[in-house]
């Protein structure tokens, strides 16, 4: 089981990416797909959770309105479009796949979260 996350980059401020994460191994579409990140000296961010049978969705404040998640469940694929990027949005991001999270409570809680991909960088300059 592979978490394969990409689109990283180096942007300006008010500039926007989308990330990929592509899952191999198994068939993701019952799980719910996350992404957090971790800028350096601090601690791992939830940023916003989709459900994929459901397709709920759960977004941490700090990025609600400016980035959106999708999946395709054709190519086992969750996109983090994320725009009017900010230089506090600077950090590796990285993605995750939860089996057995229903509640979109606990959708931020990186420990429920089974797999992870590898992370990918975001810089945002100012």
């Amino acid at each position: 089981v592979q978490l394969q996350a990409s689109g990283g980059g180096l942007v300006q401020a008010g500039d926007s990416l989308r990330l990929s994460c592509a899952a191999s191994g198994r068939t993701f579409s019952s799980y719910v797909m996350g992404w957090f990140r971790q800028a350096p000296g601090k601690e791992r961010e939830f940023v916003v959770a989709i459900n994929r049978s459901g397709g709920s969705t759960y977004y941490a404040d700090s990025v609600k309105g400016r980035f959106t998640i999708s999946s395709d469940n054709a190519k086992n694929t969750v996109y983090l479009q994320m725009n009017s990027l900010k230089p506090e949005d600077t950090a590796v991001y990285y993605c995750a796949a939860a089996r057995f999270v229903s509640d979109p409570y606990y959708y931020g809680d990186y420990k429920l979260y089974d797999f992870w991909g590898q992370g990918t960088l975001v810089t945002v300059s100012s």
